[in-house]
């Protein structure tokens, strides 16, 4: 069984390296980590579909992809089963070699301290690894509370039924708890 990273790896040894230079991609990835957030993901075992581009330009590959997938969760008010189709773009830049510089100059703590700088992928040889850019184009398009529709009006607290699925003058009977204790006393009721 391969590790769950190895499953986005792409060899690129039949693109030349001569900037200009350019191949096309159709990849079925059959993940085998889920791919979400908490309440919705892309459960393991489906397939991920992405339509890659990769063109040599001068400092590296240049990555465009279409990626295309399902994402399956649960309303977050009345849990009935949802599925989401996601279809999203990634474009991201793969450097031959690692860069220690920026304009000319040596990198200072600073700079390996700021949280701003852009985050660069690395070339391992031929292979670039294609996890990080489709989990965020995916993860980001998702819904934090997803919803079976906007108008979902969620479970009767009391029951637990589904409310679209309970008539209208639905209701349940509230007693106070503090009159439970008089509920098994029999009082008579004399005529007077």
């Amino acid at each position: 069984m391969s590790r769950p990273g190895r499953v986005y790896e792409l060899n690129t040894y039949e693109l030349p390296r001569r900037a200009g230079e350019m191949k096309e991609y159709k990849l079925d990835l059959e993940i085998l980590e889920r791919v979400g957030v908490e309440l919705m993901a892309v459960p393991v075992g489906e397939i991920i579909e992405v339509d890659l581009r990769l063109e040599s330009v001068t400092e590296g590959i240049l990555a465009t992809g279409q990626i295309y997938a399902v994402a399956k969760g649960e309303c977050i008010r009345c849990l009935d089963p949802i599925e989401l189709e996601l279809n999203r773009t990634m474009q991201e830049l793969y450097r031959y070699e690692p860069t220690n510089n920026r304009g000319g100059r040596k990198k200072s703590r600073e700079d390996e301290e700021d949280l701003d700088l852009e985050e660069e992928f690395m070339m391992e040889g031929d292979i670039i690894n294609l996890e990080t850019p489709i989990r965020d184009a995916l993860v980001l398009s998702l819904p934090v509370n997803p919803l079976c529709n906007p108008d979902c009006l969620g479970l009767c607290p009391e029951c637990g039924e589904k409310w679209a699925s309970l008539p209208e003058d639905h209701a349940h009977e509230l007693v106070d708890p503090r009159w439970n204790a008089l509920g098994g006393l029999d009082f008579p009721i004399e005529p007077k």
